[in-house]
């Protein structure tokens, strides 16, 4: 049996450990300085449209020294699509791809963040036009920057991985030429995150 002595000993050292350990530190995008853009093939990759979504939000907790505890939550506007031309994107809003009016979110929610040479692999729950599916996003930090006079933090992120958009019940085709959009969605993530300011 312990000693009280060493049954003491023990719980101090457990107590030290839970308090030195630091809790991940939260960011949120900076939506001004972040972008969330797609390119969709046209006629089997002739040309490509491209275009972005300018609503959004990114929640990440991060722990640089043990990305195990870290985790990501994110929501895309639908409404807010973007391709640079008025008729295309009140296309897209429409019930023949996004219908944004019905699922007015695109949404992800990581599950677990492993660390895999100098990426981050981040899987977790991808939900769009009413589906979800698990997917596995491969992030990379790109750099770290804490300002001086607003003492926050900001570290950058990004991710390149395709979405097959039938997978989400997306199955519009157009009727003369059923290949002119393809199915194939490359997202491009570029996410500048901060802290809070210090209160």
């Amino acid at each position: 049996m312990l000693k009280k002595s060493h049954l003491f000993m023990a719980f101090l050292a457990l107590f030290t450990v839970a308090v030195a350990a630091p809790a991940p530190t939260k960011y949120s995008a900076d939506v001004a300085h972040s972008n969330v853009s797609f390119s969709v093939p046209i006629l089997d990759g002739i040309s490509h449209v491209n275009g972005k979504f300018t609503s959004f939000t990114v929640d990440i907790d991060y722990d640089e020294v043990n990305v195990s505890k870290s985790s990501v939550s994110a929501k895309v506007k639908t409404a807010s699509i973007d391709t640079g031309i008025e008729a295309r994107d009140k296309h897209l809003r429409n019930p023949d791809f996004f219908d944004a009016e019905k699922y007015p979110e695109i949404t992800f929610q990581s599950k677990r963040v492993q660390k895999k040479g100098k990426r981050l692999l981040v899987t977790g729950d991808f939900s769009m036009h009413g589906v979800t599916k698990e997917i596995v996003i491969p992030f990379t930090a790109t750099g770290k920057f804490t300002d001086i006079k607003t003492k926050r933090t900001s570290v950058g992120f990004q991710a390149n991985f395709p979405v097959n958009r039938r997978d989400y019940g997306m199955n519009y085709a157009n009727a003369a030429v059923p290949n002119f959009v393809g199915d194939v969605v490359n997202i491009d993530l570029a996410i500048l995150v901060r802290t809070e300011a210090p209160k």
